[in-house]
């Protein structure tokens, strides 16, 4: 049998080094599907399987997107591009194998990797590992790798060099900006606020001391650049500048408008680092922040990515310290489509009619502009749904909004599938179009992509309640809060439901209060159902009559409106229920049950 297609250029030395066989690779296969690191949820681990087996038997080039849609997917022959799931599935799968190969796979004797561009998987002896096989070759002439044969490396050593490994080969993946220099394949984008990371400085004294910076650094460098919204200068501009570089200079040299700068220090087993986010125009300090962390404890890895994590999302996130800056002090030259997107968070942090239309004409002209800018053609698309589930400001004349919708959501992966914003606009397009399933899949794609973004925290967790997963939904929402706690009162809003239909009743109150979407219909609906629930009736009563005043047509049709948002049926005919004690004009008991729990086909567990 001929494994040739599934190997690499890592096979440049047969005779010294021959290539993984079919058992080997079958091996690797299922340490890295039985390990902890690999999610068991999903189908990743089908997805995986059926490509190795379809190499190994010689079938590598039969594996298309369609062949993969219809045997690992289970789609119909009627499969076409316009579904994103093998490309989602894929782009997840890459990520999870990075990650298991630079957490628990370091020194597996073979590396399994699906390279972009297709489907088929790469299988070649792993290259940490490289050097220890070929010193066991010239020991054990003759001896095929096994599992005696690795040997413990140093950790710290180990983790830098994953690091250096890592920003090497996803360097033209988040490369954004290099002073001087475009590539040629460079598309004009509109304006956006840029920022520069200048290398952490050594405050320490230690031989360890330069690896715990070089590293955070790093980690910055690849967490900062998922969120969208700004423009992160590369690695290569980074490392050009001193630890000590001004932040003058960097406005005069680079026109960046952000520095972010810091330091490390180790004293014994404690670390702390330092970080502060500069305002390049005067040198004002706008955020700073010591973390505290101890390494006998945790994991050099752990610190790490839990600081950039923490810092990356502080000053980065949709709602966070630079969004807030530009805010509060837009730039004399007008940041043009940037204020699109400001628009927009403004627009999801009151969810009126009134900014829900400012923000989709500002984010229409900015597509007009820019047509290749995913993240404004991803907020459009939610804008456009926004025109049917909230009945906000209808086109008539035009296609319908949903169509508009997964027509934008989709416009915005072809441009960057990798981004936030555009996964976050497809899921909720594919969860009003009824493909639950799918809309969820798009959504852990998501999360897996920036783990950090609060906008997208808080909208899966949405979706993730209202089809049924209460707990999950609310943790998802308790984590956008916690990382945001002035953020969006959609956040809040959704939260008091899930603590509704969780049944902590004083929770659900307490979270209703803070919301506060006064121009928002759905707000006084759900807290109409709160108060009732809690024995807060005049409350109940007065939520209910102010919505009935908005959306009177919601009330008549209140079963086809829940249903149209995936609510299921016990948690419709629940609501309903609420609403009832509130004296709301729904229908009564008998008629909702009859209506939601008709045929199996409907109902839901």
């Amino acid at each position: 049998m001929d494994t040739s297609v599934m190997h690499g250029s890592g096979d440049a030395e047969p005779s010294r080094c021959p290539s993984p066989g079919p058992e080997e690779i079958r091996a690797q296969l299922a340490r890295i599907i039985s390990s902890p690191e690999f999610p068991k949820a999903g189908r990743g681990a089908a997805f995986l399987t059926f490509v190795v087996e379809e190499a190994l038997a010689g079938r590598a080039q039969r594996l298309k997107g369609y062949t993969v849609a219809v045997e690992v997917f289970k789609r119909s022959d009627g499969f076409t591009q316009d579904d994103p799931v093998v490309r989602i599935e894929a782009g997840r799968l890459r990520r999870t194998l990075e990650r298991y190969y630079l957490v628990a796979g370091q020194h597996d004797p073979i590396r399994i990797d699906i390279p972009k561009g297709g489907y088929a998987p790469s299988c070649v002896w792993n290259d940490a590992a490289l050097a220890d096989l070929k010193e066991a070759a010239v020991e054990n002439p003759g001896k095929r790798p096994g599992q005696g044969w690795l040997r413990t490396r140093w950790l710290i050593l180990a983790g830098l060099v994953s690091i250096v490994c890592t920003a090497a080969l996803t360097y033209w993946a988040t490369e954004r900006f290099v002073a001087g220099e475009k590539p040629s394949n460079f598309t004009e984008v509109p304006d956006e606020p840029t920022l520069v990371v200048a290398p952490f400085a050594n405050l320490g004294d230690g031989p360890e001391d330069e690896l715990y910076t070089v590293g955070l650094t790093e980690e910055l460098l690849t967490a900062l650049p998922r969120f969208k919204e700004i423009k992160v200068f590369g690695r290569e501009t980074s490392k050009s500048l001193p630890p000590e570089v001004q932040a003058s200079e960097v406005r005069g040299g680079l026109g960046a408008r952000y520095l972010l700068a810091g330091g490390v220090r180790v004293s014994g087993p404690r670390v702390r680092v330092t970080a502060r986010l500069v305002d390049t125009s005067d040198g004002a300090i706008l955020w700073s922040q010591n973390y505290d962390d101890d390494l006998t404890t945790r994991e050099l890895f752990t610190i790490q990515s839990d600081v950039a994590s923490k810092v990356a999302t502080a000053v980065a996130q949709p709602y966070g310290i630079i969004a807030q800056a530009v805010t509060a002090n837009p730039p004399p030259d007008d940041l043009g489509v940037y204020d699109c997107t400001l628009r927009f968070y403004a627009y999801r942090a009151d969810l009126s009619p009134e900014t829900h239309l400012t923000a989709r004409a500002c984010l229409e002209s900015a597509v007009a502009r820019y047509p290749t800018y995913a993240t404004a053609w991803a907020m459009l698309s939610i804008a456009y749904l926004d025109e049917d589930r909230f009945r906000y400001n209808l086109k008539p004349g035009q296609p319908a909004p949903m169509e508009r919708a997964l027509s934008a959501a989709r416009r915005a992966i072809d441009l960057e599938p990798g981004n936030t914003r555009a996964l976050q606009s497809l899921m909720t397009a594919l969860f009003f179009n009824q493909q639950l399933t799918e809309a969820l899949e798009v959504g852990e794609e998501a999360l897996a992509t920036n783990p950090n973004d609060t906008e997208l925290l808080a909208e899966f967790g949405t979706r993730v309640a209202i089809s049924g997963q209460w707990k999950r939904g609310a943790d998802l929402l308790d984590r956008a809060i916690a990382l945001n706690p002035g953020g969006a009162g959609y956040y809040h809003g959704t939260r008091a439901l899930a603590a509704y239909m969780l049944d902590d009743h004083e929770k659900a109150v307490g979270l209703i209060r803070k919301a506060d979407l006064q121009k928002f219909p759905l707000f006084h609906v759900v807290a109409a159902a709160i108060y009732a629930e809690a024995g807060f009736i005049d409350d109940a009563r007065r939520e209910g009559k102010v919505f009935t005043a908005m959306r009177p047509e919601y009330i008549r049709d209140i079963i086809d409106e829940n249903r149209k948002r995936n609510i299921r049926p016990k948690d419709s005919i629940r609501m309903i229920a609420s609403l009832r004690k509130a004296g709301l004009p729904v229908p009564d008991a008998a008629e909702v049950e009859a209506e939601l729990l008709v045929s199996p086909a409907i109902a839901r567990p």
